[in-house]
């Protein structure tokens, strides 16, 4: 079969897949707790695709080029039993490559079970060292203890584990550098992610961006750092190696200088909806083509129809106006 690509020619190589809406964290960026409140409803069981639903179709999206998966939430968890989904995905002949992002508040408890299930990877999202900066931006009472002893936990069963630090003006630029010296002696990759317009609630505005050339000018004042080369097409992270040690430290750029004509990337909500962006309106139900009586010949085939007819670049053509008036789906909804 030749490539699966898009108008633009890139080919779909990953697939993200979202478990769970819900998450333990209330981060004001992502999920403000005026708005995912304790009366917020969330996802009934029924409404999620189940794992057979969910190994189904990605053994549908691999037999089309998907090379890597990336099992993301809301928190993935908190999804219940999700290494019998790893196991599951991992038997998958044509799979390369499979990771999860988390929030590490639960990766202690779980890091052997989801090793041993096959997990390759995770990616730990934890924006500030200071207990109680850290515990102001979850806003849910948990410290960055919790989250390191998970990314400890994690390297110690033999995880390739990376951390994710969200970067926002007036919120947490002071931990960029203590950051970049802990991150560094542990040896573990920290990326710095622009703030970005996901979702209607997170109240983004470019005000509120710091941009990689600002944080590379604070980092380049204490460290001397060396361009990486990409791994692979379509890698986001703009990648930089510490020249006295062989730690990195990358930059995810989708506001000052995006990415999209290199993007690979599909993306299954908890509801079983494909995305072909991060910052979609609308989705394609497979839920409903799974729980019919389609064949894998007929989801296939939707799939490349949906890809082929892709035409997504929102950072190139974001405008300040852009932002404002495009209705974009949540973050914890389509996952990071």
């Amino acid at each position: 079969m030749s490539l699966l690509t898009d108008k633009f020619g890139r080919p779909m190589k990953d697939l993200r897949i979202s478990v769970i809406d819900r998450c333990n964290f209330r981060c004001t960026y992502c999920m403000p707790k005026e708005i995912f409140g304790r009366d917020f409803a969330f996802m009934p069981k029924e409404q999620l695709l189940s794992f057979e639903e969910i190994e189904r179709l990605a053994r549908n999206f691999i037999a089309l080029g998907v090379q890597k998966i990336r099992l993301t939430g809301g928190e993935p968890l908190l999804r219940r039993d999700l290494p019998l989904l790893i196991k599951k995905l991992t038997a998958i002949k044509g799979l390369e490559d499979i990771g999860l992002t988390t929030n590490g508040s639960l990766l202690a408890l779980m890091a052997q079970k989801l090793k041993d299930a096959g997990l390759q990877r995770v990616n730990v999202s934890l924006d500030a060292l200071n207990s109680e900066l850290f515990k102001s931006i979850n806003d849910s009472g948990v410290g960055p203890e919790r989250v390191l002893m998970g990314i400890q936990k994690a390297k110690e069963v033999g995880l390739e584990v990376k951390v994710n630090m969200v970067v926002k003006k007036e919120m947490n630029e002071q931990e960029i550098i203590p950051m970049a010296k802990y991150f560094r002696e542990q040896g573990i990759t920290l990326r710095y992610i622009e703030f970005m317009d996901v979702g209607q609630s997170n109240s983004w505005d470019f005000s509120k961006v710091i941009t990689k050339r600002e944080i590379f000018e604070k980092l380049s004042k204490h460290f001397e750092l060396v361009a990486v080369d990409p791994a692979y097409l379509g890698e986001v992270a703009k990648r930089y190696r510490y020249k006295e040690s062989g730690s990195e430290v990358g930059f995810i750029t989708s506001v000052s200088a995006s990415f999209c004509s290199t993007c690979t990337r599909a993306r299954i909500a908890a509801d079983g909806k494909m995305y072909t962006c991060l910052f979609a309106s609308n989705g394609f139900d497979f839920r409903e083509l799974l729980r019919s009586d389609k064949s894998d010949e007929e989801i296939q085939s939707a799939i490349m129809n949906i890809w082929g007819n892709r035409i997504d670049r929102y950072s190139d053509e974001r405008t300040e106006e852009s932002t404002k008036n495009k209705k974009k789906i949540e973050m914890s909804y389509i996952g990071g």
